[in-house]
């Protein structure tokens, strides 16, 4: 996650903020800056690559001074990792500096204009649009904040943004996009901060204002005002957050689950950063050492899993069919040693495991490497021994999962598995260039649908009210909604301890329609695809039994809410990224009925995060 700093009061800025972005650097970054407002009226800029550590070296050779200023750990989605491209980013007369978490989707668009206007561009990255059209604002006579808010409203996705300006030097703007990339107000006395996460600025105060989608901020030492982008005041919660670790890890959260859950739109940015190559269409996996002989050879993939991660693996089979065309199996992990597998030089198996320790899934790796397959694993602990006995790997980059069970991992492992199908296709020859483009492309909307879905928490919250007292559950699914539903069954269970099952749709006829009655709701993943036909006629013969209806739907379908009675809009997502949009209101949902029934939803009876016996 890219870590963003503020601050303005009497202290040495680049202090603060730089000391802030070493409380974020566990989270990852490949570059760092900071620029701060000099006495003599102009921005001045330190930048440099790799570690924090050198850019401390910079400052004291080349130390900034000023009481205001902003700064960045980058973690590459738009330009290679370089100094050009690290942030703050300076307009191109030097009048303003932006720092920016997120995706920009219509930044090539907005640069081409801004070009054809004569502005020259020095890095390749898509914050940079941001800061030559605030630029272009103020040069036609607008305020810093009305060519902010302009700005703002041209940009399409989820994005997190801090603005400085010589116009203004006792000010500092900020504002939040989406549901990704937040932004935390720090209130002080005589000073205020800025940050992307909660420890950034906690030694200097506990009172923080959380900037809500389209919200913005303005900030003096003495003052702060927030307004949504029409310029509308908006009354902001002050939350004093608690001295102990945990309490402030929570932050304006109840539980680390509600926490992770909300955090995935910024998981799935940081899942592409220095992946993806937005503007030629590519997808780099350094860590995975693949190489075209590679990728012809495997003729068969195996996935091994266990729990949420299977479900995972289940969806992720769909992926690497259609975009790789690489035949694929989906085994359990705990059961894949005793069924003598058929594996051979020709076989790769790729191991999903959140912890990298799971005992189950290290034992069929182990196996599956004796046997001679070519052995890959997608883990969130990096260090973890997945990661050590694997030929290549993928970092989830989801950051800590406290939750015991998985939102953000389950949700990051499938974008994983897209990017791995997306590499593969590509060496295998089996996607053209125009399909990997568009596939490419479909990964920049992501992180701001999956946001939207957030924005709709109090519909989840209300309707746990309506069901928390049901004794079992039936969620229905097809193609790859039909992993959807055996991970949404997955979360209710194990936390609000209510009996779930998630099932085939078009297998509901053989079996499981016998269980259906007015006492026994039915959940259908009835996005618009094309199966979609097939699933109402699934919701109409679960409703001739009686069966009450909720339904997961594409936003824009009234018709389906003649068939059902319940419905969850979700945003219309491309097919092969439906699950990690469509999962988000099964959380949620699951997260709601829980706590409305008392459970403690962090740690579950019976469960663990890591599961090391077998």
């Amino acid at each position: 996650m890219c870590g963003i700093v503020g601050y303005i009061g009497s202290r040495e800025a680049s202090a603060v903020v730089v000391g802030g972005l070493k409380r974020l650097e566990y989270r990852g970054y490949d570059s760092a800056g900071v620029a701060v407002l000099a006495q003599n009226g102009h921005i001045e800029l330190r930048r440099d690559v790799g570690k924090l550590s050198n850019l401390q070296a910079t400052l004291q050779e080349a130390p900034l001074s000023g009481h205001i200023g902003i700064g960045h750990t980058r973690w590459a989605t738009h330009g290679a990792p370089s100094q050009r491209n690290a942030h703050p980013h300076v307009s191109m007369n030097g009048r303003v500096v932006v720092v920016h978490n997120g995706i920009v989707e219509n930044f090539l668009s907005l640069r081409e204009e801004l070009e054809a206007e004569g502005v020259r561009f020095e890095s390749d990255t898509d914050t940079e649009v941001i800061v030559q059209m605030v630029e272009r604002y103020l040069e036609a006579g607008e305020s810093l904040e009305t060519a902010v808010r302009r700005t703002l409203r041209q940009l399409k996705g989820a994005n997190a943004v801090v603005v400085m300006s010589i116009d203004r030097p006792d000010t500092l703007l900020c504002a939040r996009l989406g549901n990704a990339g937040g932004i935390t107000l720090g209130l002080g006395q005589d000073e205020m901060f800025i940050a992307s996460d909660i420890p950034a600025i906690l030694d200097y105060t506990r009172e923080m204002v959380f900037l809500e989608s389209r919200q913005m901020a303005r900030l003096t030492r003495h003052a702060y005002v927030v307004t949504d982008l029409d310029g509308r005041p908006v009354r902001a919660e002050v939350h004093s957050i608690g001295w102990d670790p945990v309490s402030a890890a929570k932050g304006e959260f109840k539980h680390f689950m509600q926490k992770e859950i909300f955090e995935q739109p910024q998981a799935l940015i940081d899942t592409v950063r220095g992946r993806v190559d937005f503007e030629n269409g590519r997808v780099y996996l350094p860590e995975m050492n693949l190489t075209p002989e590679l990728a012809q050879r495997i003729q068969k993939l195996i996935i091994i899993a266990c729990g949420t991660s299977y479900y995972s693996g289940l969806a992720g089979k769909f992926m690497f069919e259609s975009i790789a065309r690489l035949p694929t199996e989906v085994a359990y992990a705990s059961e894949f040693r005793y069924y003598d597998p058929i594996i051979d030089e020709g076989t790769a198996v790729l191991a999903i495991t959140q912890s990298g320790e799971t005992a189950d899934t290290l034992a069929a790796c182990e196996l599956a490497k004796e046997m001679g397959a070519t052995l890959w694993s997608i883990v969130n602990a990096v260090g973890s021994q997945s990661t050590r006995i694997s030929h290549g790997y993928i970092p989830m980059q989801a950051g800590p999962e406290i939750g015991v069970a998985s939102t953000k991992a389950f949700t990051t492992s499938l974008v994983d598995q897209y990017l791995l199908a997306c590499a593969l296709g590509e060496l295998r020859g089996a996607v053209s260039a125009a399909r990997l483009r568009q596939l490419v492309d479909d990964l920049a909307q992501l992180p701001n649908l999956a946001g939207q879905v957030l924005d709709h928490d109090d519909e989840y919250e209300a309707m746990a009210w309506h069901f928390f007292k049901a004794h079992n559950f039936l969620y229905l699914g097809r193609g790859i909604n039909y992993a959807v539903a055996r991970e949404g069954a997955l979360k209710l269970k194990e936390i609000s301890y209510i009996h779930a099952e998630g099932y085939p749709a078009g297998e509901m006829k053989h079996g499981p329609i016998a269980l259906i009655d007015e006492t026994m709701p039915v959940v259908a993943l009835a996005t618009q695809d094309h199966l979609y036909d097939k699933m109402i006629s699934q919701i109409q013969q679960a409703k001739a039994r009686n069966g009450v209806v909720l339904a997961v739907a594409t936003e824009g379908d009234e018709a389906i809410r003649q068939e059902t009675d319940y419905v969850f809009y979700v945003p219309a997502t491309p097919p092969l990224l439906a699950p990690v949009v469509n999962t988000i209101p099964l959380q949620l949902f699951a997260y709601h009925v829980a706590v409305r029934l008392g459970c403690d939803v962090d740690q579950p009876r019976n469960l663990a995060k890591s599961v090391t016996v077998e």
